[in-house]
C-alpha cells in the first residue's frame, strides 16, 4: 500500500493560519503578531510598487516602512469598505506621491541604482531591517532603458503601469487604490503603454 505524505494542518487560531479580516480584527485590539503577519503577506508587494516609483532601494525601504506605521496608527479608521489590501496599497501610493513631488528638483537617480526586476530578489525587501539592501549588479542596458523611459512618465501614469503590468493588478484594484474610476485607469494605462513604446522605439533605432 502507498503511504501518502501527511497534510500539514493549518491552526486557523494562529496569526498564519488566520483570515485577513481576522488578523486585522485582532490588530485593531493590540496584537503586534496579528499586525506583523499582515505585513509578512504584503511586505514584498508594497516594497516592489515603491521601488518601481522611486527607482531607490533606500527610499522604498522608508517609505514601505512608514506605510506600514501609518495604517497600524491608522486602524481604528479602517471602515473595512475595501479590504485591508488595498487600504494599505492606497496609504503606500499616497506616501509615494507626496514623496516623489518633496523629491523634484532636489535629487536626480542614478541609472545605477535600477533594476526593474527587484521584486524578484528576497534581499530587497526585509523592511524590518537595519540593513541597507544590496543592489544586485550587471543591469543589461535594455533595462536601463525600461527603467529610465519608466521615470519619464508622470507620477499617476507611472503607478498604474507598475500597479497593473508589474504587480497584476486589476483595473478595478487599481482604480480603488488610486481613488479613481476604472475609465481613468484604462486611459492611464492606454497613454502611460504609448509613451513607453515611443521611448523604447527611440532607443531602439539608435540601437
Amino acid at each position: 500500500m502507498i503511504m501518502s505524505e501527511p497534510v500539514p494542518i493549518v491552526d486557523s487560531n494562529t496569526p498564519g493560519g488566520m483570515l485577513e479580516g481576522d488578523l486585522v480584527k485582532h490588530a485593531r485590539r493590540g496584537d503586534l503578531e496579528a499586525y506583523d503577519e499582515l505585513v509578512k503577506r504584503y511586505q514584498q508587494r508594497i516594497y516592489a510598487t515603491v521601488y518601481h516609483m522611486t527607482s531607490n532601494h533606500e527610499d522604498a525601504n522608508d517609505i514601505a516602512q512608514d506605510a506600514f506605521i501609518k495604517a497600524y496608527s491608522a486602524l481604528k479608521s479602517f471602515k473595512g469598505g475595501s479590504t485591508f489590501y488595498t487600504w494599505l496599497y492606497r496609504i503606500a501610493v499616497n506616501k509615494t506621491i507626496n514623496f516623489l513631488k518633496q523629491r523634484k528638483n532636489k535629487h536626480h537617480f542614478s541609472l545605477n541604482d535600477l533594476d526593474f526586476n527587484t521584486e524578484n530578489n528576497p534581499d530587497l525587501v526585509a523592511l524590518i531591517s537595519d540593513k541597507t539592501p544590496v543592489r544586485e549588479v550587471g543591469l543589461t542596458e535594455l533595462q536601463k532603458k525600461l527603467n529610465e523611459a519608466l521615470m519619464k512618465l508622470s507620477e499617476p501614469h507611472r503607478m498604474v503601469v507598475v500597479l497593473h503590468d508589474v504587480q497584476g493588478q486589476s483595473h478595478e484594484e487599481i482604480a480603488e487604490i488610486m481613488n479613481c474610476n476604472i475609465g481613468t485607469v484604462r486611459s492611464r494605462l492606454f497613454y502611460a503603454r504609448q509613451q513607453l513604446q515611443g521611448y523604447l522605439s527611440e532607443y531602439a533605432k539608435l540601437a
